[in-house]
């Protein structure tokens, strides 16, 4: 009987040291990017069955993004440095007579050209503009990327350029990841905007990669608390405490919270547990029905407008 539950004991400690090879191998692939010539990736809802059963055993291989369309109205082409030696790349587009500077933060995967409909109608509105690529985004250096931790650095440093510019106003826009590194940027940096727009962030690192691990048909728990672990390691920061709706908290200036119903990578669960959590005394939160994870202004332009034009006259 001993050597019996010895045997078993190997046994499950050998599968436990597998499965975490495993996820770490999947961690890697989820952070890392590859440099392909521009190659689309397709999101998990638009994989086949074959194609889905490939990333559960090799991992999904993400290509880093590519910008597709540039300005059509003056700008300036901005480079700016990380601590680590990061070149990032960013576009100012200036407004005459200007009332602000709204500064544009991009999701995961995506890049800053991706953001034309809203700095078109933020330049509308009087405001300059100001498009960055992440790291590992766009024509931004790096291949690595942390989900948002990491990626705060860069709102700072792309903050730290617009304040040279003068004291006008500024106001921060993110969709998703960046607005996950808004979050967590503004209490950590000190960071002082006027307004923050914020459109669907996840509530935790955790969260964000159950969504994968569900558009996969994987058990969310315990798969993705491994997955973020391992992430983390490899990354070299804290994954369990990367948590946007604790950030909120520190969060007092106004708010404009945007959400889409049919968003199938947040939960509702999730949106009314950042929101709930915003310390400010001036916050709203706006649902778009027929909204997945998607750019609002894009899909429902004049109820996008409606809203951020009360709010920025507010």
């Amino acid at each position: 009987m001993k050597r019996f539950f010895k045997r078993l004991a190997w046994v499950v400690l050998s599968l436990f040291v597998v499965l975490n090879i495993v996820i770490a191998f999947h961690a890697w692939k989820f952070t890392h990017f590859y440099d392909e010539g521009g190659r689309r990736n397709k999101l998990p809802e638009q994989m086949s069955t074959g194609e889905k059963m490939k990333i559960i055993f090799f991992g999904v291989r993400i290509a880093k993004s590519v910008i597709r369309n540039h300005p059509t109205v003056p700008y300036e082409t901005v480079s700016l440095r990380t601590a680590a030696g990061l070149k990032l790349e960013g576009w100012w587009i200036p407004a005459p007579s200007a009332v602000g500077t709204v500064i544009l933060f991009h999701g995961y995967n995506g890049n800053k050209g991706s953001l034309f409909p809203e700095a078109g109608r933020f330049r509308q509105l009087g405001y300059n503009t100001f498009l960055l690529d992440f790291r590992a985004h766009g024509n931004s250096e790096g291949f690595t990327c942390s989900v948002g931790y990491k990626e705060a650095e860069d709102v700072k440093l792309a903050w730290d350029y617009i304040k040279k510019k003068g004291n006008q106003p500024v106001i921060l826009w993110g969709v998703s990841m960046g607005a996950a590194a808004i979050l967590k940027a503004v209490p950590e940096y000190g960071l002082t905007p006027q307004k923050l727009i914020l459109q669907c962030p996840f509530a935790t690192l955790t969260d964000a990669v159950k969504s994968r691990m569900r558009a996969v048909h994987l058990p969310p728990t315990p798969l993705s608390q491994l997955v973020a672990f391992w992430g983390g390691v490899e990354q070299g920061f804290p994954a369990h405490r990367f948590k946007p709706e604790n950030y909120a908290r520190q969060i007092h200036m106004p708010v404009l919270y945007f959400y889409g119903q049919q968003d199938i990578r947040v939960t509702p669960a999730e949106t009314q547990q950042v929101f709930s959590h915003l310390a400010s005394a001036q916050k709203k939160l706006y649902i778009f029905p027929n909204a997945g994870h998607q750019s609002f202004c894009g899909k429902d332009a004049d109820a996008w407008m409606k809203e951020v034009t009360a709010f920025l006259q507010h």
